[in-house]
This record gives C-alpha cells, structure tokens and sequence, in this order.
C-alpha cells in the first residue's frame, strides 16, 4: 500500500490568518510537535518576508531532526538566496519555490506572458536546484490554471529538477471532481511526470478542502499540504488532521497508508489553538470537544451497547483518554512531573519548578483538576521568553454606583524592584489595563481580547487572550486564572513583554544594518 506524505505549512500559510503572530519560541514548540506527530514537511515560514520570520526558520531548522524543514520562496533569485541562509543549518533542508500560473494572474497580477512564466519557473527551480537537495515548485492558483498550460509548466520544472510538483486551489474554487480531474490530466499528458511526486494543497472558500485533498488522493496524489485545525488565510486551509484521519479510517477505500503517530493529534490541536488565540469549534471534526461527545439517550443507550454504533473512530486513536486526574491540593512535585510527562510534556527543573507554583496556586482554588486545567498552565508558560515584568499582586475596587480602580504590584527581573501603580477605568479590565500601562511606562492600544472557560463548573479556568499593538509593532499575550480578571491582567503583561522584546530587538536590528553600497 503506498504512503501519503504530509506537508504541514501551520508556521506559514496558518501565520498568515488574520491576528495570528507567533514568536520564534513558539514557532519552534509547535515545529517539536509536529515532529513528533510525524509531519514529513514542516514549512516554517517565508524567509524573505522579514528578518524575524528568517529567523525564525533558523531557529527551527536548528531544532528539527527528523522531518523536512522548509521555506516559502517566490520565483526570484533573492528569495531563494534568504531561503538558503535560514536554512543551511538545517539536518534535511528544503524549498518552496511558487509562481503564479493562471491567466487571471499572469495578466493582473505578474503582467507576464505564458512564455515568460515558463522561463521564470525553470530558471528559479535550477537556482534552488543548486542549494537545496528537496525542491518543490507549486503553481499558485493551479486550479484556476489552463490544464494544457499546467503540463508545459510540469514539463519545465521537472527538467530543471523539481522533486514535487504541487497545483494548489488557492482560492478554494474548484469541486473534488474537477480538481482530481487536474491530477489525472497532467498523469495522462504531462511528459515526465512519474519524475515527481505531486501534492495537493487546497482552501477552504467553499468549505471544500479536506474533501478537495482527499479527491486528490484517490487520483494517486502523494502528499497532502494543509494546517492543523484547518487555520489559514481567509476561510483557512485543508484540517490535516481531517485528512489523516480520513485517510486511516476509510484505508480499505483509498488504500494509502498514514505514517503518523495519530495520538499526537490532540495534544497538537490545543497546541496550536492556544498559541494562535484561534479556538477550535465544539462541533470541529476529530478534535472539537464534541468530536467523541454523546448527549441523547438514544446515542448513549448504543454507546453503552458497542461504541461502533455512534463513533467510527475511538478517541484514544487521536490521543483522547476518560482518565481523569486525580492530582490536588496535597499532592508533590514528583506526582506532577509524573502526571506531566504521563501526558506527554517535558522539561527542565527551572520550568517544572514555575509550573508546580502555579499549579499550586490553581489547587487552592478549585476542587477538581482535570487534564484540561492542566494543560493551560503548561502552555500558558511554553515558548514564552523571559519576562521583564512579572505580576505580584493585584486589587480590584468595584461597584455599581462607583468608579472601577485597579492597583497593582509588579516585578521588575532586570533589578528585582517592586513596582507599584493604580489607575481607574470604565470597567475593571479597562482599570487593569490602565495600570499596567502606568506601572510598566508603555502605551498600549488593544486590538483584541477574548476569553474562554477551559473546563465546565463555576469554579472553572478563565483562559484570556489580548492582542495589543504600538505603533507599527504588534504582540499576544495569554493568561490563565479561576479569576478571568487575574487571567486578563496576566495576559496584558505578557504581551507587553512580548512586545518589548519585539521593538527593541527589531530596532537592534536596524541599527546594526549596513548601509547599502558600504
């Protein structure tokens, strides 16, 4: 039975979804996990978009061992050039070379002929050719590409030395059957093209996409591009995990094998979830939490019966257990590593130490822990750099008749200071946020906050998320508390760290550049 490749683009084309901003430690979190889960292809970024996102795919490409890590690159030679210095690095390097082919673009967008796109693919993938042992080309806006065209652009890039061949719906126009139809075209016409493997990788406009990518597989496609829990540009991209499981509950249809290790996929989903701020919907397939969910008697009553009646996939595939944890108020350090590392997690002492704080926290204030709870803590605190502020204390004053006011205490790590500041508002999150901005001296203006329950119960966790921005310069933060004004105090400070660390490191950076010609 053959094997689907994945090729997972969450660090990039996921990125690029409206309010999403990942630091380079939790680009490289979330890469470890996606190892970890299998992923053949990690795409981590555009490196000629900026100095940030090359670097980050440095710092990825240094913490990947196994999978393919690669970069976006359009057609041209400076891009190929960045791709190649943020990734030189990397233990099995790889490229992503695109070029628009369809007419609506080749007039509007490129204002290139069909000759002039011919000449420009094979000469970028021969470029690319000559630094990376991986090369792929994809055609943007394949699917909206004459097919006649799409053989001749196949034809080029294959001679100049492409390894995969990918002919992306990138604006999720087609249905399955004209898509597959594209694959098995260039099968039939295209000269070489048992060269090359082909991929599909296809958006969510129509709400199409994992049905697009699984049409793609039945015409012979090997390998599948999309994001975890289907995040994106506009309506987002194919659900790789909708795919993968698909493709390992319905084997005996499309008879190709999935090389995941498939209980990764939960642990993955939240990852991501949390770290993007982009909740995954209750009813979302495979990892919504009503995916293994049974409320009406006559479900439940089959359920108890044979659980084949009602699920067609056991949530222990996907990582789900019914364990319920049984840590609290009175247990130690070492039952907590256990229970931590039980769940997959691990670290070092310095931030197994901060966790057990927190956790100790949590217990004194509610009853039962789940996994759940467990969970946010653990990535409240991962991937996040080290703080310059930190919350000590914080008092609220409120009633409806009288102004809301907030005082707070914070820590100064640059010096060990206590910092000290109260302010007023016309809310009690607008307080905090106020004296936040007075304790710490940055202005802040807010663009986002959101927040969730995280498990069920009057005493459950509040888990927030703010997006703030500074000028041209914008950060997330996300906090965690039974108390959700605690949670949005905790939130706000870390994105003001984060946002500290992103303006002044990017001024370093501009300081230190050379000037042109010099």
């Amino acid at each position: 039975m053959r094997s689907v490749h994945f090729f997972d683009t969450t660090l990039r084309d996921g990125e690029q979804s409206p309010g999403v901003n990942l630091s380079t430690e939790e680009k490289v979190a979330i890469a470890l996990q996606l190892e970890r889960l299998g992923i053949d292809v990690i795409e981590a970024g555009f490196a000629a978009s900026s100095r940030g996102d090359g670097e980050s795919i440095r710092q990825v490409a240094r913490a990947v061992r196994t999978s393919t890590v690669v970069s976006l690159a359009r057609a041209v030679e400076k891009d190929i050039d960045r791709a190649y210095e943020a990734l030189k690095d990397a233990e099995s390097p790889g490229i992503h070379v695109f070029l628009a082919t369809s007419p609506i673009h080749r007039k509007y967008k490129l204002n290139m002929s069909r000759d002039e796109v011919l000449d420009q693919a094979e000469a970028a993938v021969r470029r690319a050719r000559k630094y990376f042992p991986w090369v792929e080309f994809s055609c943007e806006d394949g699917g909206r590409t004459e097919k006649d065209f799409l053989c001749r652009v196949a034809e080029r890039v294959i001679e100049a030395g492409a390894d995969v061949l990918n002919i992306p719906d990138t604006v999720g126009y087609l249905t399955p059957v004209e898509y597959g139809e594209i694959f098995r075209y260039l099968k039939q016409n295209a000269r070489g093209i048992e060269k090359v493997r082909l991929s599909a990788h296809c958006h969510d406009d129509l709400g199409m996409a994992t049905s697009n990518t699984l049409a793609a597989v039945e015409t012979g496609v090997e390998q599948v591009e999309g994001t975890i829990n289907g995040i994106g540009e506009r309506a987002g991209n194919a659900a790789l995990e909708e795919v993968a499981m698909a493709l390992a509950t319905r084997e005996s249809f499309y008879q190709a094998a999935v090389n995941l290790n498939l209980k990764e996929i939960t642990k993955t989903s939240r990852m991501v979830s949390k770290m993007t701020g982009m909740f995954v919907p209750g009813n979302k397939a495979v990892v919504g939490a009503n995916a293994f969910a049974h409320e009406a008697g006559i479900h439940q009553d089959g359920m108890l019966k044979n659980s084949a009646t009602y699920e067609i996939m056991r949530p222990e595939t996907v990582g789900l257990t019914d364990t319920r944890l049984v840590l609290g108020k009175h247990s130690g350090r070492h039952a907590f590593r256990d229970k931590l590392v039980g769940m997959g997690y691990s670290f070092t002492d310095h931030q197994l130490n901060e966790l057990f704080v927190r956790f100790k926290e949590l217990t004194d204030r509610k009853k039962t822990v789940e996994d759940e709870d467990l969970v946010s803590l653990v990535e409240e605190k991962w991937g996040e750099p080290e703080e310059t502020f930190a919350l000590d204390s914080i008092h609220l004053s409120y009633g409806n008749r009288s102004v809301p006011a907030a005082s707070l205490r914070l820590r100064d790590t640059r010096n060990g200071r206590m910092l000290e500041e109260a302010a007023c508002g016309n809310g009690s999150v607008d307080a905090i946020f106020r004296a936040v901005d007075r304790v710490t001296g940055e202005g802040m203006e807010l663009e986002d906050y959101k927040i969730v329950s995280v498990t069920h119960g009057k005493d459950a966790l509040g888990e927030v998320y703010v997006q703030l921005r500074q000028g041209e310069y914008t950060a997330q933060g996300r906090g965690v508390s039974t108390d959700v004004l605690e949670a949005s105090a905790r939130a706000y400070i870390k994105a003001v760290n984060r946002m500290m660390i992103r303006r002044d490191g990017s001024r370093e950076s501009r300081s230190s550049e050379v000037p042109v010609g010099s």
